[in-house]
């Protein structure tokens, strides 16, 4: 079964991780998503290191003056093709503007109004292509320079595309203290602490996949693309879910409660002889349970004080001190076996080894293995989701920095001529740092697959520099000599099974 977003293109001039986050998961349904990036060192997560995985030997010799690939970088760029481009240039504009052309969707997570002042912003790519679904993400950093990319920023905004803080600096941890995450999260008698992973990008690269799939069915009926406008404010605002409910219906400030819930009890993390259990007995039932079967300690199910939720809260701090006090005499594996099978939620608070080693995430294959051209055989997180039954493919490992400029299926988005193919601005990953010009001319695809074979033809003109034209011409002839060599053992493949079912008839 084909991927249900097979054949949608997507330009993505995302950064960090909310928006790459959205357009790996629109990678990973099948979209052809291709990634710009700034020249000298594209995405800033590519030099978040350490970790890092380590290069092998036989990585690409263009590729010997990048960093190692960032783990931060491989987390949320799988399924994708980096090319970079100078956007300063009246050419790399160009490029640009050719692949708005041929796009289904463009991601961006740039400064308000930036993409604008370079003739890239919604009104202008609307006009290049009107069925164009323009997804403008706010609220990560990036620090590029301008002298180098024209992709030059200092601090994305985190806020929306109007208001009085569209330009107020802002990413995860600022929205989360700003937007109220922080003021929740913690200790009651610690200070505000930030979440573990920045969950505010990554819900907001949630919200715009979603929105944007919404788009493509949108465009279905009506032939027309949308400018979305996704945040990480609002975004996380929506994420505080009941405790925002909390405040508007009652009037009542929230507070931090560490791991347990305002408003269920017991609903937290309980300590053991030698770790730690999360325990939610989330309704009457289940808490008899855990006093009959776990606690051996039925008359709590009982008594009044703890008797329905709403005494359990009036009385959490009692409850918690029973319960913490038996479950002190065991260890942890004790405990787990108590649990099992009664209909009590609980979990072990595991590490991120134990995490990776538990038994339902290997019977879930949660991590994919692949093979990356500089770093060998790596391990990812695979797709989160299954479709029709089976997980969605990782079809490309992330990219290396401008691994995909020059190959050929890249320049099929930029020239509707097959005949004839110019490419201008292609940066040369071998730190030349010259602006190349590329003449692709002559390339003859004949129909006859012998012919094809046996008779393609390149020509290169490239710019003044030496090294940089004898850069291009060698890696464009590589490329066409290898699809001539295909398209030679395919010709025999194909004599040798002809001459076999001629022998089979005779």
């Amino acid at each position: 079964m084909l991927p249900p977003l097979k054949g949608i293109k997507v330009l993505d001039l995302t950064r960090v991780l909310a928006g790459p986050t959205a357009t790996m998961l629109l990678a990973d349904l099948g979209a052809d998503v291709i990634k710009v990036e700034e020249i000298s060192k594209g995405d800033d997560t590519r030099t978040w290191n350490p970790p890092s995985a380590p290069t092998v030997s036989s990585a690409p010799a263009e590729t010997s003056h990048l960093p190692p690939e960032s783990a931060y970088f491989l987390a949320v760029n799988r399924n994708k093709r980096s090319m970079t481009v100078n956007f300063k240039s009246p050419e790399g504009l160009e490029i640009i503007q050719k692949l708005v052309k041929k796009s289904d969707i463009l991601v961006e997570n740039f400064i308000c109004g930036k993409l604008a002042t370079m003739g890239l912003g919604y009104e202008d790519c609307k006009k290049l292509n009107p069925r164009l679904i323009y997804t403008s993400i706010t609220g990560e950093e990036v620090a590029f320079d301008a002298s180098e990319s024209g992709m030059a920023q200092k601090a994305l905004k985190g806020y929306g595309q109007t208001g009085p803080y569209r330009k107020a600096p802002g990413y995860d941890v600022i929205v989360e203290a700003e937007a109220g995450l922080m003021h929740i999260t913690g200790e009651p008698d610690r200070p505000p602490s930030k979440v573990g992973v920045a969950a505010t990008d990554i819900a907001t690269g949630l919200y715009a996949h979603g929105v944007i799939l919404a788009a493509l069915l949108s465009r279905q009926k009506t032939g027309q693309g949308v400018w979305i406008d996704c945040n990480l404010f609002e975004t996380q605002i929506a994420g505080l879910a009941n405790i925002a409910s909390n405040y508007l219906v009652s009037g009542k400030e929230a507070s931090r409660h560490g791991t347990a819930h305002p408003s269920v009890v017991p609903y937290q993390v309980f300590p053991c002889k030698d770790g730690f259990l999360m325990v939610g007995a989330g309704n009457n039932k289940q808490f008899a349970l855990l006093a009959e079967k776990i606690l051996d300690n039925p008359e709590l199910a009982t008594d009044p004080r703890f008797a329905t939720n709403e005494a359990r809260v009036a009385n959490r701090v009692e409850l918690i001190n029973i319960i913490s006090d038996v479950l002190l005499k065991q260890e942890r594996v004790y405990w787990i076996e108590r649990f099992t099978g009664l209909g009590v939620p609980f979990a072990p608070i595991n590490n991120i080894k134990q995490t990776f080693d538990h038994p339902q995430a290997i019977a879930r294959q949660v991590t994919v293995e692949v093979e990356h051209p500089r770093a060998g055989k790596i391990k990812l997180v695979a797709p989160a989701v299954s479709y029709n039954g089976k997980k969605m493919a990782v079809r490309m490992p992330p990219p290396w920095l401008s691994e995909h400029t020059t190959e050929v299926e890249l320049m099929r988005h930029l020239y509707t001529s097959i005949e004839q193919r110019k490419v201008t601005v292609v940066e040369s990953p071998t730190g030349t740092g010259k602006t190349l010009s590329l003449l692709c001319a002559g390339l003859t695809w004949l129909k006859d697959e012998k012919d094809r074979a046996k008779k393609g033809k390149l020509r290169a003109i490239a710019g003044d520099d030496a090294d940089a034209k004898e850069w291009v011409i060698e890696q464009t002839r590589e490329r066409v000599i290898r699809e001539m060599e295909a398209d030679e053992r395919e010709y025999e493949a194909r004599l040798v099974e002809a001459k076999k079912r001629e022998d089979l008839l005779k």
